[in-house]
């Protein structure tokens, strides 16, 4: 026998400045991707075409909840680290069928194709950038001890 299996040891502050940094880069992209989408493509995302390139208070809720999603893939890389072994493969796997959740509702939505399309991309970044962000966070802040 080789002993018990190796602990966990997380550092909260790193990890949690980490998903706050996350949450805001999760944030802009939500902008970033609908400025893009509205004003280079002109494809009404999210809002009316006439709503210009910022769009309308859907532009803000859209990058809080882009934020807020980084925080809760925060809060679920802290519990799994804390309970779960292998925990960034769970972390991953977790992250990449929210990620395909977040990139396919936008195909059922009763508006254009364009929009539709455009706004399944912009999930997809903004669920790729919350994936990689936090699994580089995680690698630094969680170790194992032996």
């Amino acid at each position: 026998m080789s002993g018990p299996p190796p602990s966990t040891r997380v550092d909260a502050g790193r990890l949690w400045a980490g998903g706050l940094a996350t949450a805001a880069v999760a944030a802009l992209a939500a902008v970033a991707g609908i400025v893009i989408a509205r004003g280079v493509l002109h494809v009404p995302v999210l809002a009316p075409r006439g709503d210009g390139v910022w769009g309308d208070a859907s532009t803000a809720a859209y990058a809080l909840w882009a934020g807020a999603g980084a925080l809760v893939a925060t809060a679920l890389l802290h519990v799994l680290a804390m309970t779960t072994p292998r925990y960034g493969r769970f972390f991953g796997w977790l992250m990449a069928l929210s990620t395909a959740i977040a990139t396919a509702v936008p195909l059922g939505l009763a508006t254009g194709p364009a929009s539709r399309l455009a706004t399944c991309v912009l999930n997809l970044v903004i669920g790729i950038a919350i994936t990689t962000t936090l699994s580089a966070v995680g690698r630094s802040a969680i170790r194992r001890r032996y």
